[in-house]
């Protein structure tokens, strides 16, 4: 039957509870048609056409948009190229990759060719899209990159303003300005974030080679060179066959092989040793780039004598630049820490009443080295700089970091080595005279660190503060005595008022407190004495005090 109307709504009758398809509520469609309103059940409808053709083209048109979100990563790009004449042209864009990595081996036994370094490239096709004959470009390096979505359309909210009918001006405030001065910062090597297993096998430096090129065929049949260049401050390994290189697949690509110059030696750390107990160093080989290229950090599989030797980590490695990398232990060698310091008096001067002590500080490192192998050891000792001093011994180190020394040592086969580091640094105490009292003093004046001049200079003011501190305990004692005599002379009055003038005991009172009143004249003669005296000798100790001049 076919109905025709429009359309009222879409429901679904309650049900308080069903179980099973059956007994599920069936919804209807209201419609409004000429006949009135009717209600049909959506099970019974086969098929619905769009009378409107508007409603049928919106319909259209949200399926067109629907199929179109699925690809929201499709941009659709149109060229107009005005002119006449015919030219070629390129197009280039920017995806998102996985960070190319980077895997080493080095080998560095004593042969032929000396030490020797091969590279590979990491390279990870993450995309739904076969690579096939591409070239193939791999940059070093950290720029700064970012996203942003140049495509999407946006708006930007509008203030409201008011009328400029006439009114008053609007009151504001304006906050005080500013400058900042940034502390500038050294530039360390750029770090990379790379993990990489390594192989675990040391085949012969002739088999290397061999294996290098057929590997190179193996992973899609491009060669195994790769031309390097600077590219700004950047560098940029160009692959120079095509690479073919099949979706969701990953590749090795040969990325350096050259001789490099390096040399084996120990690495003994003061900052572990320095936490106590018994340290080994650590196996390490000193590497210079001279392969002329900038090497991308990655981690290094270390063959010595065509075995398996240990890992290491090498970072951003610039070209013609020195590196230490560390790849195991060396248990036959032990090294032990014991430090000290000690204080020695420079300089003593005074002026003004200020004496100024300058101390230089030692700060003593003593390395113990054990060498316990039939064979002698080149040593690196890294010592750890002490912040604000200088060193003085030895006068001289092979290098320096910010942070620590390097000393390279030769350790004896079968032997122990001791290596001393000194470090100093001036320290300077400034003493106020007038504040000290007279047992400090005395032990300035007995110090062995104190010259003789200043010692001199001491024992005078140590003989004025002698002469100030008893002139300032009389003073004390008269004070006391005064204190007491009127204390007692209070009393007396206050059991003559009591017992009366008249009386024997009242008569006896009186005589007492005339006889304490001249007593306690005379006392108050000798405090002023007293007190002028002893203003007398501070002053004397103090102006002393300001005059002694020692350089």
């Amino acid at each position: 039957t076919l109905i025709t109307g429009r359309i009222m709504g879409v429901e679904a009758p309650k049900q308080a509870a069903y179980t099973g398809q059956e007994n599920a509520p069936e919804e209807k469609l209201t419609l409004f048609t000429s006949q009135g309103v009717r209600i049909v059940s959506l099970n019974e409808i086969a098929s619905i056409q769009f009378t409107d053709p508007q409603i049928a083209s919106d319909v259209n048109r949200a399926l067109d948009l629907i199929m179109t979100s699925r690809e929201s990563g499709t941009r659709n790009l149109t060229l107009r190229l005005p002119g006449a004449a015919a030219r070629d042209i390129s197009l280039g864009y920017v995806i998102p990759s996985p960070v190319w990595k980077v895997s080493y081996r080095l080998d560095i036994s004593d042969g032929k060719e000396g030490p020797f370094i091969q590279g590979w490239a990491i390279v990870d096709n993450d995309s739904d899209t076969d690579w096939k004959n591409v070239q193939l470009s791999l940059v070093t390096g950290r720029p700064v990159s970012f996203i942003q979505n140049l495509y999407a359309p946006y708006y930007l909210s509008r203030p409201e303003v008011p009328l400029a009918i006439a009114g008053i001006a609007e009151a504001n405030t304006y906050d005080s300005g500013y400058t900042s001065a940034l502390a500038a910062e050294e530039m360390y090597d750029m770090e990379y974030n790379l993990a990489m297993s390594a192989p675990a096998f040391a085949p012969s430096a002739a088999r290397q080679k061999q294996e290098s090129v057929s590997a190179a065929g193996a992973f899609g049949g491009y060669g195994g060179n790769t031309s390097a260049q600077a590219a700004g401050d950047q560098f940029e390994f160009t692959v120079k066959e095509p690479v073919t290189l099949l979706r969701r697949q990953s590749a090795m690509i040969p990325l350096v092989e050259a001789a490099v110059k390096a040399e084996k030696t120990l690495v003994f750390s003061g900052s572990r040793a320095a936490n106590g107990g018994i340290v080994h160093p650590a196996l390490c080989a000193e590497l210079t780039n001279n392969t002329g290229m900038k090497l991308p950090a990655g981690p290094v599989t270390v063959f010595d004598g065509g075995s398996y030797s240990g890992d290491a980590l090498l970072e951003f490695f610039p070209e013609g630049e020195k590196r230490l990398i560390s790849y195991g232990d060396d248990l036959s060698v032990t090294g032990s820490l014991v430090s000290e310091s000690s204080r020695e008096v420079i300089s003593v001067t005074a002026a003004k009443g200020v004496m100024t002590i300058t101390r230089n500080v030692t700060y003593t490192k003593n390395y113990t080295f054990r060498n316990m192998s039939g064979v002698s050891r080149r040593l690196i000792a890294e010592h750890p700089v002490t912040r604000g001093t200088t060193l003085s011994e030895p006068k001289t180190f092979s290098e320096r970091t910010d942070s620590l020394y390097r000393f390279a040592l030769e350790l004896p086969p079968q032997r122990e080595l001791v290596f001393t580091v000194k470090e100093e640094t001036p320290v300077q105490e400034r003493v106020t005279l007038s504040q000290l009292r007279l047992d400090t003093l005395l032990t300035y004046v007995s110090s062995g660190d104190i010259p003789v001049n200043m010692k001199t200079a001491l024992q005078r003011a140590v003989e004025l503060k002698q002469a100030a501190d008893t002139a300032a305990a009389e003073l004390s004692s008269l004070e006391t005595q005064y204190s007491r005599k009127v204390s007692e002379q209070d009393r007396i009055r206050k059991n003559l008022e009591a017992a009366g003038n008249e009386t024997q005991q009242g008569r006896d009172y009186l005589n007492r407190l005339v006889t304490m009143d001249g007593e306690i004249d005379d006392i108050s003669a000798r405090i002023e004495q007293a007190r002028t005296a002893s203003l007398n000798a501070q002053d004397a100790y103090s102006t002393y005090l300001q005059s002694i001049s020692v350089n």
